[in-house]
């Protein structure tokens, strides 16, 4: 009986060693140190407890999503940004540098580690909801680019645009040609998901003179543009 006694506590043991052994740390990132803050400036707004996919805001939700996260952000399928770096400068962009994305991966292949406690952000860091927009006075006029090219009648500072209506799948260059020849790139859009049809706000308002053809436009689609011109707009 005795010896049968002391097998219990050497099984247990045994069978905790075995369900951490493939746990080998080897690196010096962690959830609490790097990886949150990284989740909470590109990812908190939809994976949170209220949000629209599963919390990664704590290490207890995010340790057994690792092996996802990894492949995802090195897909580029996450965060669901959808715009290629480097053609149009944009405020909101959510997409991942290549340094961030090798951060994350550089975390599970070292056996993703959660760190101290001591090195979570403090709780007036942490990601707030954003706060809902009053709507007051009447809504600025829509103008949309449903053409391969549209000409603007009218001078426009362009802040943004908003994908309306694109068919699955659909990848495209929007550029805008000005009267003098000078071109600007919009938009690059990888090939479209449901999860691009957001808003692709500008870091700085963007001038488009009259006469202006904003080229690129795929077939089929609507594409509002945002900010504030007079007149409007005449597909060629």
């Amino acid at each position: 009986m005795k010896r049968a006694a002391l097998l219990i506590p050497i099984s247990i043991a045994a069978c905790s060693f075995s369900l951490h052994a493939h746990d080998v740390i080897t690196t010096k990132i962690t959830y609490n140190r790097e990886i949150v803050r990284l989740i909470n400036a590109r990812g908190a707004g939809c994976h949170r407890p209220d949000g629209k996919a599963f919390s990664l805001l704590t290490y207890e939700d995010a340790r057994p999503w690792a092996k996802a996260m990894q492949e995802e952000v090195l897909e580029r399928r996450m965060p669901p940004w959808g715009a290629i770096k480097g053609f149009g400068d944009f405020a909101n962009d959510q997409a991942l540098t290549p340094e961030q994305t090798e951060l994350i991966a550089d975390w599970v292949e070292g056996g993703a580690p959660e760190g101290e406690e001591k090195d979570l952000p403090k709780k007036e860091d942490a990601p707030a909801k954003e706060p809902a927009k009053p709507i007051t006075g009447a809504p600025p006029p829509k103008l949309l680019l449903t053409k391969t090219d549209t000409q603007l009648q009218q001078s426009f500072w362009l802040t943004g645009l908003q994908l309306k209506k694109i068919a699955a799948q659909s990848a495209f260059q929007l550029v805008a040609e000005r009267p003098d020849g000078s071109m600007e790139p919009l938009l690059w859009l990888q090939p479209f998901k449901p999860a691009y049809a957001h808003e692709f706000r500008y870091r700085q308002p963007i001038l488009l003179p009259k006469g202006t053809v904003i080229r690129g436009t795929p077939a089929g689609a609507e594409i509002e543009l945002l900010g504030s011109a007079r007149g409007a707009v005449r597909a060629q």
